[in-house]
Formats: structure tokens, sequence, C-alpha cells
């Protein structure tokens, strides 16, 4: 299949003059007929659309899905399509064209390389895109909250695969990403400075709530970790957002979804989700014992053929100690900035055994004072918002 990728002009980046924001079914009737317009016009010939079926999502866009009323051009019976009907203030990075050009950057590999729906048509004036519907298979949370344990066992190992997967072939593929941004009036967002914050701020805020200090050379640590991670050379593609609801399970494999926070960025933060799983979902919860060192090793058997040095246990383990204790740090200073709130106990429970988890790994690393310090906070989160926490596994493991 041809993709559409014509860009837009650079008037067409204009907020448009809407006054009041569609909802409901006005919603779903504009993301329709700009779909219609968009599919007639790559095709050459009226291509009408019944049926619509406005899906959940909790970004941006209006996401429906649809039927094609009648095609000659060996089109899939239903599609689904994602309007973003307002254009972000100037400045700001736009979920569109970041969705947009992730979904070309994966549309032109290889249908064997292709971890998503294929992207059949979009336009930038029209801020819609039009994708390939993977039909009503599970996600990954319905497996992991579903009653059996093989299934979300094999979807877990998919999903680390696909994401080693993800990683490998989009490797080196930076230019071409910012090239297909700029061409839809975008730009590539500014490194995450999210870590820089919470290395910065996280040692007061655990000491004024938990009464655990930090030590100096746990600091110099952090710091170093966190500028070495901005400059690392295992750059790729990253969908951002790793939720498990975000990764469909189908036969053909996992498949993932939503990138509308789409980017470029050091792999090694999405492979520290491998140990810290899920950690930026509130509902986050524990894996079985050695689940995360199949997932890795999955991981692993993807990337090491891009990135040779990964394939030494030694280094692979050094850096996923140290984005593991950035995931660590920042879901640490996000929960305790907003501690006047109040934390609610099963996110305690996690940030618990995260803080366990990461003082073992240090030990096992050779890093003493980060392991001590880290099970000082673990003990200090536990006293403060428990006693006796421990966070649940997931349904399926139970």
């Amino acid at each position: 299949m041809t993709v559409d990728t014509s860009p837009g002009t650079e008037d067409d980046q204009d907020p448009p003059a809407t006054a009041v924001p569609l909802s409901g079914t006005a919603a779903v009737d504009a993301a329709v007929q700009a779909a219609e317009t968009v599919l007639t016009r790559r095709f050459g010939s009226p291509i009408g659309l019944v049926e619509p079926e406005a899906l959940p999502g909790s970004g941006p866009a209006t996401v429906v899905r649809a039927r094609i009323a009648a095609s000659p051009f060996g089109l899939p019976r239903t599609l689904v399509i994602k309007h973003y009907p307002d254009a972000p203030p100037r400045g700001v990075a736009d979920p569109f064209a970041q969705e947009a050009v992730s979904y070309q950057l994966f549309t032109a590999l290889p249908a064997e390389d292709r971890m998503c729906p294929e992207l059949l048509a979009h336009d930038g004036p029209l801020r819609v895109l039009v994708i390939d519907d993977l039909g009503r298979a599970p996600t990954l949370w319905d497996k992991l909250r579903g009653p059996d344990a093989r299934p979300a066992e094999r979807a877990l190992l998919s999903w680390a695969r696909s994401l080693g997967r993800l990683h490998a072939t989009t490797a080196g593929r930076e230019a071409d990403f910012e090239a297909l941004l700029r061409r839809l009036g975008g730009f590539a967002p500014d490194e995450d400075t999210t870590p820089a914050v919470a290395c910065a701020r996280l040692p007061t805020l655990i000491e004024e709530a938990l009464g655990v200090g930090t030590p100096d050379d746990v600091r110099a640590y952090a710091e170093q970790v966190r500028e070495s991670s901005a400059s690392s050379p295992f750059r790729a593609f990253s969908p951002v957002d790793l939720s498990p609801d975000n990764n469909l399970v189908t036969s053909g494999g996992l498949h993932f979804l939503d990138f509308e926070r789409g980017v470029v960025r050091n792999a090694l933060v999405d492979a520290a989700h491998l140990r810290v799983p899920f950690a930026t979902c509130d509902d986050a919860r524990a894996l079985p014992t050695g689940m995360s060192e199949a997932m890795i090793a999955a991981w692993k058997a993807e990337v090491s053929g891009v990135w040779p040095a990964l394939a030494d246990n030694e280094v692979l383990s050094a850096h996923l100690l140290d984005h593991q204790m950035l995931l660590v740090w920042v879901a640490t200073w996000a929960a305790l900035g907003g501690v006047s709130a109040g934390i609610s106990h099963h996110r305690a429970a996690a940030l618990v055994a995260w803080w366990q988890d990461l003082g073992t790994y240090a030990e096992r690393g050779g890093k003493d004072a980060v392991a001590a310090h880290a099970r000082a906070v673990s003990a200090g989160l536990d006293d403060r918002f428990g006693p006796g926490l421990e966070l649940p596994l997931y349904p399926a493991f139970r």
C-alpha cells in the first residue's frame, strides 16, 4: 500500500476557527467526514463510510471505527479514524503530527517489521489519520487481568520482544523521523526535563516526607546517570506511553497503538519498564518472580544485533540499573510532589516495592550506597503510608 505523505502548507498549521469544541455525535460525524475526504482524495474515487462507532480514548483525538460502504480498491472492510480537530498553540508539540509521522515511519517498513496498524491515508490540514482496523483483539491489560497465567506470560514476553523489535528496526532513523515531522509542520519535542527536575528535587522531598537523607555520592550518581541518559547512543523510536491498554494482542503478534507522544529517544528509558513494569500507570501491579528477567532476555535478543554492546550481560545490567533508578526517582518525585492531596494505598505499595527492587539490583551491581539508600527510602515509605504495604500481583498471576 502506498501511503499519502503529501505535506500541508505552513498556513495549514494554524488552529481552525472553531468556536465550540465538538463532542459526541458531532465529533464522530466530523471525523467520518474528514476520513471520507482524505480517502476520496487519496484513491481518486468517492469512498463512503457507514456504521461509525466511537472508540474509547483518553487523548485529544476523536477515535472512530467505521465500515467502508463499497470500494474497488481492496481496502479493508473496516478501518479506524483518528481525528485531531484542534491544533495546539504555536510552540507546543503537536500530537497529530507525532502520531502521523510515527505511523509513516512504520508503514514504510516491511509488513513483518511493522508492529502497529498500517497507515492508509492522512491529511495535515484536516488533521486526520485513517489506519487499518486490527479488530476487537484483547489488550495486554486484558490478558493481565484475565483468569489464566499462561496467556498473560506469553503476552508479556510478546510485548518485550515487540518492544525490542520496535527499537531495533528504528535505530538510526532519528533524522527520518524529524524530517517527516517538519513536512507536517511539527517539530521534535525537546528532551524530557522531568528526570533532571526529579534528580534535583527528590532528595529534599524524601527528607521532608520520610525523614530519609540522600548521601552526596548517591546524588552525584543520579545526576551522572541523568546526564549520560540524555546523550546515549542507544536511540530509537519510543511510543512513550507504554500502558498495557495501548497494546493489542493479535494472532499476528503484539501491536502498539497510540503514538501521539511518539519520539526518538534513549531506548533504555523504555527498557527500564521491564524492571519496573508499567510504572507510569496508576494501577501498576507486581509480576511473578523471574518474569522481568525473562522479558529482558526477550528484549535483548532483538536489540543485540543492532547494539552489540548490549549483548554483554554486565553492560546491559549496568545500563538497566541506571535507568531503573531514574524511573523510580521520577515516579517517587511525581507521587510525593502531590502528597498534600494524598497518595493512594496502592501507589504507596508500588513505590515500596520498586525501591526494594532497586536496592536488590543495586547491590548486585556493586552500588552499595545506592542499595542502602533505596532500602532506607522503601522502609520510610512503608512507615509513612503503611505499615506492611505489599504490591499485589496482576490478577492473572494470583
